[in-house]
């Protein structure tokens, strides 16, 4: 029976759109252009306790179009998701908030910029698929390398 209580355990509970922006500056005289746009995605995670063993983890999007100096579009959107994690230790706790965690609430923020975007009039917008587990290590190792500075 103590095996049981102690086994690692983790589940989803539930996935939300917390803030969801969608700005076109630029309409309608950005329709009278070629559609070649530069595309830029800055992304960012964030994690918080709700209570015991029950995590928010935050995956914010922002997503910029641009037609020569022109904004085209800009979307924003926090995806979130409650998650709980029970019986971990604390690097394998933060591996699964900052990368696996993220996984999960990637598909559906760009479900939601695409439906954004079309719905804004312009052509679909697939985000291309994202390494969350390689950013982790990524930050993982930035972080280590700062300490080990000071």
């Amino acid at each position: 029976m103590t095996e049981q209580k102690n086994q690692q355990q983790f589940a989803l509970q539930r996935i939300y759109v917390k803030d969801l922006s969608f700005e076109s500056p630029q309409v309608p005289n950005i329709f009278k252009k070629q559609w070649k746009p530069q595309v830029n995605l800055e992304l960012n995670t964030q994690n918080s306790v709700i209570e015991d063993d029950h995590y928010e983890v935050i995956l914010t999007l922002t997503i910029t179009a641009k037609l020569d100096d022109e904004v085209a579009f800009l979307v924003e959107i926090q995806q979130a998701g409650i998650f709980m994690a029970k019986n971990m230790h604390e690097t394998q706790l933060k591996q699964v908030l900052g990368a696996m965690c993220p996984n999960i609430l990637f598909p559906y923020a760009r479900e939601a910029v695409d439906n954004a975007v079309l719905r804004g009039s312009f052509p679909p917008l697939m985000l291309a698929p994202v390494n969350f587990d390689a950013l982790y290590q990524q930050a993982l190792q930035k972080e280590q390398e700062g300490q080990s500075v000071q």
